[in-house]
């Protein structure tokens, strides 16, 4: 009884949102008019409006949402995680590189085609993630392996976006998750197949309620597991595949909606079945993304709403209940291993030798081949020239304007790279960076903000905002993070919601903001040296010069937070007052280096890596060594971007996350080692 009384007043709801969604528009159709139409006595005008805008908008956004909140539904039953969803998993991430990609290369499928690759690009997605998380746990190790995999993916979509602008104009605000670009075709088209999908996960429903019992509960009761996780890992993606075929990727509805679902099972018992877990939350869904949609448009007004994805609303939503989720879990209790022993350890004085030997030779052919190479080639004689000053006009100006470049890749690498190294280890995680804790998305932030308010703000005020953006951003999350003490998961999970919801803002500001110049903002998104200059360099060199000694200084601080959480307070440390100092001095290089270079991820991920990997796991080795590494790594990004398909360029940031893949993956997979 109580499950009916309370589906019938979410169908209430939806009736609600639905017929205050007609009204709003850019047309001038008002509700009397539509009340007309309703009756049979609407004029043309009204008709059409309804026909070809607001009738199709409303239509998707049903779809979308039953479509989304079935398959988060599922995908948690699968991996027994409230995190799970599609894009934690990051099945929208694949589905979303799979239909730029044809995009990309001039192709224009139909839809059903189209929906078949997304269907392709989510599932081979879902199956790393999964793969590498260990087949899904109630461990937040499914969230840091799916948000990684999915940086990787959209690093890869904006590299598309970027080199085939052209081919994928408009691409860039349906990335969010726009119900704009929907229309009565795709829709109609995709509804068998999500209402095919929901119907075989109904029938399912028996089966994934004992898989919730565990796999070797669920077996001994007879059922077969793995056939039943593969065959609902397949029918939920097809419904996220659906969902993005039609409107993009939409973030978080796929989380948001099984959750909320879920809360109410304490009042109303009925809804813990799956048969009727499902289409309730599928319900729910669609209350989230038309109350998004509601809302947009009734904030902003009609016309400015058209321009902004309704994902970047829900992306929000969903951020405050992945916050939520994460601050009402416990934590796992199992002490976490230090970085360092998750990784070769080398501690011999001629290994070190050698690696200072190379590393120093790196620092300096890694810049010099970044002033020769680009879009023309620059001789040794000539750069030669250039230092004493004989050079020509037209090879003076080259050299000067790849200067700047190649001083700002220095210096914002080594910035990540220490930051990097001070983060993993106070919170002892292996994966976490400065962009996986939100700190460079608060940064990016603040400064396209300023950008957007004071296009000709200068370098200080733009490092200033980042810094005020990052130190924002950070407190939110460790504040957020803190309950009774600071849980290292509990910390990366919040920050993964705070860039996630930070990159949905940035989006937001450049769609209402410059909704012309896209190249402009992915490339600032994406990290870039282009155009930048001496003066924007100095900032994150003097953060550099003035935080890496202290960092430095606190080396066995660094050790003693990487061992346990007991061991420090054993010996007498001040945990607490240590662990702030460091993150403080993390956030800012962070700040710095993005208001140089802008977003660029996996240099703080890989380069403390590396760094243990060549000289061990003692800090005082490895703060110099990951600081040379990460400059080494982003110069060389920078140089490849600008010359190997000169003169167009890529983003230092998107090679840098393609470099990155593959060494994550591998540390992805010592990690799953060490755990079983």
């Amino acid at each position: 009884m109580r499950t009916a009384v309370v589906t019938a007043g979410v169908v209430a709801l939806i009736a609600v949102l639905s017929a205050v969604h007609l009204t709003q528009g850019t047309a001038s159709t008002g509700v009397l008019d539509l009340l007309a139409a309703l009756v049979g006595d609407g004029d043309a005008q009204t008709l059409a409006v309804l026909e070809g805008s607001r009738v199709p908008r409303l239509l998707a956004a049903l779809l979308l949402g039953v479509a989304l909140g079935v398959a988060g539904a599922g995908m948690q039953s699968v991996a027994r995680n409230p995190l799970a969803s599609p894009d934690t998993l990051a099945v929208n991430a694949g589905s979303h590189l799979a239909v730029v990609s044809i995009a990309a290369f001039g192709l224009s499928l139909p839809t059903l085609p189209a929906g078949a690759a997304a269907f392709v690009g989510g599932l081979a997605a879902s199956v790393v993630v999964l793969g590498l998380s260990g087949g899904g746990s109630t461990s937040p190790r499914l969230v840091l392996v799916g948000s990684a995999v999915m940086l990787t993916l959209q690093s890869a979509t904006i590299l598309l976006l970027l080199m085939y602008e052209q081919e994928t104009t408009g691409l860039f605000a349906w990335g969010s998750g726009s119900l704009t670009v929907s229309d009565l075709d795709a829709t109609a088209q995709m509804t068998p197949v999500v209402v095919v999908a929901v119907a075989v996960l109904l029938v399912m429903g028996r089966s994934l309620d004992i898989l919730a019992l565990g796999d070797d509960n669920a077996t001994v009761l007879g059922l077969r597991v793995r056939r039943t996780r593969v065959g609902a890992v397949l029918l939920t993606v097809a419904l996220t595949a659906a969902a993005v075929t039609i409107a993009g990727p939409i973030g978080f509805v796929g989380l948001s909606a099984p959750v909320i679902t879920r809360l109410l099972t304490p009042i109303v018992p009925g809804l813990g079945k799956h048969r009727v877990l499902l289409p309730f939350s599928g319900l729910v869904g669609v209350v989230i993304v038309l109350g998004a949609d509601v809302l947009l448009r009734a904030v902003m007004g009609s016309a400015a709403a058209v321009r902004v994805p309704t994902g970047v609303m829900t992306t929000v939503l969903g951020a405050v209940v992945l916050i939520w989720l994460a601050r009402r879990g416990r934590s796992g209790g199992t002490p976490r291993q230090a970085p360092a022993g998750r990784v070769g350890v080398a501690t011999s004085s001629r290994r070190l030798v050698v690696t200072s030997v190379v590393l120093g030779v790196l620092l300096v052919a890694a810049p010099t081949a970044g002033l020769m190479l680009g879009d023309r080639l620059v001789l040794l004689g000539d750069l030669a020239n250039w230092f004493a000053g004989r050079t020509g006009t037209a090879l003076t100006f080259v050299v000067d304007q790849r200067l700047p470049r190649v001083l700002a890749a220095l210096v914002a690498g080594a910035a990540l790279a220490v930051a990097g190294c001070g983060i993993q280890s106070v919170s002892r995680n292996p994966l976490a960076e400065p962009g996986l804790l939100g700190i460079t998305a608060g940064a990016g932030l603040a400064a396209i903000t300023l950008i957007t308010a004071v296009p000709m703000a200068g370098a200080w005020h733009i490092a200033g905002a980042a810094g005020v953006g990052a130190m924002v951003a950070f407190a939110l999350v460790y504040g957020l993070a803190w309950r009774s003490g600071l849980d290292s998961d509990r910390l990366v999970v919040i920050g993964i919601a705070m860039w996630s919801a930070g990159m949905a803002l940035i989006t937001l500001l450049i769609v209402t903001s410059d909704p012309w110049n896209t190249a402009k903002a992915l490339t600032w998104m994406s990290g870039s040296t282009y155009g930048r200059t001496l003066e924007q360099v100095v900032p994150t060199a003097l953060a550099l010069v003035l935080l890496t000694p202290l960092l430095w200084a606190r080396h066995r601080e660094l050790d003693l937070h990487s061992l346990d959480e007991d061991t420090p307070r054993v010996l007498g440390m001040r945990v607490e007052r240590s662990r702030l100092v460091i993150l403080l001095a993390a956030g800012v290089l962070a700040a710095t280096a993005v208001s140089a270079i802008g977003v660029v991820a996996f240099v703080g991920l890989v380069a403390p890596h590396l760094a243990r990997s060549l000289v061990g796991g003692r800090h005082a080795r490895v703060l110099p060594v990951a600081a040379a590494v990460g400059a080494v790594l982003v110069s060389a990004a920078d140089t490849a971007g600008r010359t190997v398909i000169a003169p167009a360029q890529v983003p230092a940031g998107l090679v840098i996350a393609l470099i990155g893949t593959p060494y994550f993956v591998l540390v992805m997979w010592r990690t799953r080692e060490v755990r079983t």
